[in-house]
C-alpha cells in the first residue's frame, strides 16, 4: 500500500489529493473568523458534491483535509481531469498561490475571498489583482474593491439555529425563569462589540418593565477582563443583578437563543456578523448597529424582521423600547425573521453560490 494511502486509511480526514477540486488554505493557528469559516463550510461543501478539502495548521483533525506534501502534485490535475481551484482569504494564502500558479507553472486558478470593510493596502490591491475570481461577502464590502467581484454573504447552519417547539421548556432547560421574556447580547464581552450599550439600554429599561430579563452571553479575555467587571459592578449598583444576567460562554449557544424574545447586536464595529443571522433563524427579532453586514441581514420598514440604528446609546434604548413594548409588533417580526433566515441564508445557499463561482474554472 502507498504511503499516502496507508495515512489516509489510518486518518479517514485526510483527503488524497487525487480526488480534490477546491483547496481552502488556513495559514494562521489562532482560531478566527476565516477559521471558523472553513470549519463551517467544508463538511457542507462536500456533502453536496464538491470535492474540497482544508489545508494548513489551526483546523479540527476531523475536517476534510490534505497535507502541505500534497502540494507536490499540484503540476497533475486531479483524476477529474479539471482546473483546480485555491480558495484564499488571506494576504498569506494568496501569495504562496500566486507562487504555485505563476512561478512554479502549476494548473491552478486562484479565487479570492474579501471581508474587509476599509480601503486596502498597496500590498493587499497588488495581491488581489492577480486573483482569477474575487468574491465579498457584502455589499459593503464589495464597495471597497477595485476589481471585478461577486457578492457571496455568509450563511448558516438552519438545523442547527433554529425555533424552541417550547420556548417554556427551552428557558427551564437553561435554569431561566419560563415566565419572563428575555432580551439577549451574545458574542465576545468588549468595547468594540457595544456590551456596554447592551447594559446601560438594559439598566434604562427594565426597571418599568418587571416582566423582562436580559442576557450576556459571551467570554471576556486578557484585557477585556476589567472592561466585564465594570459591568457586572454597574449592574450591582443599579439593583438588577438578577434581572442582567451574565451567562459566560456556551458552546450550546443556539439553545440559548430559543429562549430569547429579542435579541440585540450593539456593535461598534463589526467585519460581517454572524449573530443576527443566528437569531432570526430561532425567530428572534433583532435591534442592531449599522455596522458589519447588518443591514444587509435585517429587513426593516413594512416587512421588518428588526431594526438597524447608529450605536448610540439613546438609539438603541428607543428602537429596543419599541420591541418591548409592543408584542404584537415583535411576534409579527418573529415569524418574518424566521422565514428570511431560512430563506437567503442557509450555509448551504451559500456553499451554492460559491460553487456558481468555482464552476467558472473546473472546466
Amino acid at each position: 500500500m502507498a504511503e499516502g494511502q496507508n495515512n489516509i486509511h489510518h486518518n479517514p480526514a485526510v483527503v488524497d489529493i487525487g480526488e480534490v477540486e477546491v483547496i481552502a488554505p488556513n495559514f494562521k493557528r489562532r482560531l478566527s473568523g476565516v477559521t471558523s469559516t472553513i470549519i463551517q463550510l467544508v463538511p457542507v461543501q462536500r456533502a453536496l458534491g464538491y470535492k474540497v478539502a482544508a489545508l494548513g495548521p489551526g483546523l479540527p483533525d476531523t475536517i476534510p483535509h490534505i497535507r502541505f506534501r500534497d502540494l507536490l502534485r499540484l503540476w497533475s490535475r486531479p483524476r477529474s481531469g479539471k482546473m483546480r481551484v485555491w480558495h484564499a482569504r488571506r494576504n498569506v494564502e494568496m501569495l504562496p498561490a500566486i507562487i504555485l500558479r505563476d512561478i512554479l507553472r502549476m494548473p491552478l486558478k486562484i479565487v479570492f475571498t474579501s471581508a474587509s470593510q476599509r480601503r486596502h493596502t498597496g500590498w493587499t490591491r497588488w495581491l488581489i489583482s492577480k486573483m482569477d475570481a474575487v468574491v465579498a461577502t457584502s455589499g459593503r464590502t464589495a464597495a471597497y474593491l477595485d476589481v471585478p467581484n461577486t457578492v457571496v454573504m455568509h450563511g448558516i447552519d438552519t438545523e442547527r439555529f433554529s425555533p424552541a417547539k417550547d420556548k417554556t421548556a427551552a428557558r427551564v432547560a437553561l435554569g431561566l425563569d419560563p415566565d419572563r421574556k428575555f432580551v439577549g447580547c451574545f458574542g465576545r464581552v468588549r468595547h468594540q462589540k457595544g456590551t456596554d450599550l447592551f447594559v446601560d439600554t438594559m439598566i434604562s429599561l427594565l426597571p418599568s418593565r418587571p416582566d423582562w430579563r436580559a442576557i450576556v452571553a459571551g467570554r471576556a479575555t486578557g484585557p477585556h477582563l476589567d472592561y466585564e467587571k465594570q459591568l457586572i459592578g454597574k449592574v450591582a449598583k443599579a439593583g438588577l443583578t438578577d434581572r442582567i444576567l451574565f451567562v459566560g460562554e456556551h458552546a450550546n449557544i443556539n439553545d440559548w437563543y430559543r429562549a430569547l424574545d429579542l435579541f440585540v447586536a450593539p456593535q461598534r464595529w463589526e467585519g460581517f456578523g454572524l449573530t443576527p443571522l443566528e437569531a432570526m433563524a430561532a425567530a428572534v427579532p433583532v435591534v442592531a448597529t449599522d455596522v458589519g453586514a447588518f443591514p444587509e441581514l435585517i429587513v426593516t420598514g413594512n416587512e421588518e424582521t428588526g431594526k438597524i440604528i447608529i450605536a448610540d446609546l439613546d438609539a438603541m434604548i428607543s428602537a429596543t423600547a419599541e420591541f418591548i413594548y409592543d408584542d404584537a409588533r415583535r411576534q409579527q417580526a418573529a415569524t418574518r425573521a424566521l422565514h428570511h433566515a431560512k430563506t437567503n441564508f442557509s450555509i448551504e445557499g451559500e456553499v451554492r453560490r460559491l460553487g456558481e463561482v468555482y464552476q467558472r474554472f473546473l472546466t
